[in-house]
């Protein structure tokens, strides 16, 4: 197997292992982008098998093959941590889910803030698609991030992303812009694009340069299709991130 074709799907992965990541995203995340946790749990080896192929040192590659890689992984491992700890309400009822190193990547033993720290430095779009398993995170693509397109990728998901009804929305009667938290939480790494108006300038037809911008309450239930965590509350997350 060559390195071109080892990337071309999915990096880093075997084009067997990159396939198997293609079929769970077809298969266990629906149309409204939430996870059919019970059945992945039923049927996890494939994620397993490619869970131990990212564990192995990458070969070098290019920058578009890194960050296509690690926003897989991502993805990845944190569906592989909620299925460690099925059925949870929220993310934040597993033991601290994002500064333990409990994930080997590229040979190194990782936190999946160890992922996204690295991502963050490559390109601020990736906040459109890094899904921590909760139901106001970005759309969960179904397909994998592809090194040959993953800069297309991010823009169709981050125009997605800002469509989603309950996630943004741009009211022009009332002249106000309810957007994700994230935009509040990394508006630094925004700065980079222009800042957040940019942003939204630039990937949602319905913005308006003088609309006031106000933050959604971030909905840490999880992204079940079961419609488990849907009733995980703004309450419940304060407490259980205290007591992480």
């Amino acid at each position: 197997m060559t390195r071109r074709t080892f990337f071309a799907m999915l990096a880093p992965a075997a084009s067997a292992a990159a396939d198997e990541w293609a079929e769970m995203l077809g298969r266990y995340v629906n149309a409204e982008h939430l996870v059919d946790y019970a059945a992945l749990k039923a049927h996890r080896e494939p994620l397993d098998r490619w869970a131990a192929r990212i564990a192995e040192p990458w070969p070098a590659g290019s920058t578009d093959a890194r960050k296509a890689g690690l926003i897989n992984a991502y993805n990845a491992l944190t569906i592989r941590w909620i299925l460690d700890n099925y059925p949870v309400e929220s993310i934040w009822r597993t033991k601290k889910p994002f500064t333990v190193a409990r994930h080997r990547v590229d040979g190194k033993l990782v936190s999946l803030d160890d992922i996204e720290g690295e991502l963050r430095k490559m390109d601020p779009r990736i906040h459109g698609a890094l899904v921590c398993a909760g139901r106001s995170c970005p759309p969960l693509r179904r397909e994998p991030y592809r090194a040959d397109a993953v800069s297309g990728q991010l823009d169709d998901n981050f125009r997605a992303w800002l469509a989603m009804p309950g996630r943004n929305s741009f009211d022009a009667a009332r002249n106000v812009a309810r957007v994700s938290k994230i935009f509040d939480w990394y508006k630094g790494d925004f700065d980079r694009l222009g800042g957040v108006r940019a942003v939204f300038a630039r990937y949602s037809p319905q913005f308006r340069a003088g609309m006031k911008i106000e933050y959604q309450t971030y909905r840490w239930g999880l992204n079940d299709s079961s419609g488990l965590g849907a009733g995980y509350s703004e309450w419940n997350f304060l407490r259980d991130k205290v007591l992480n």
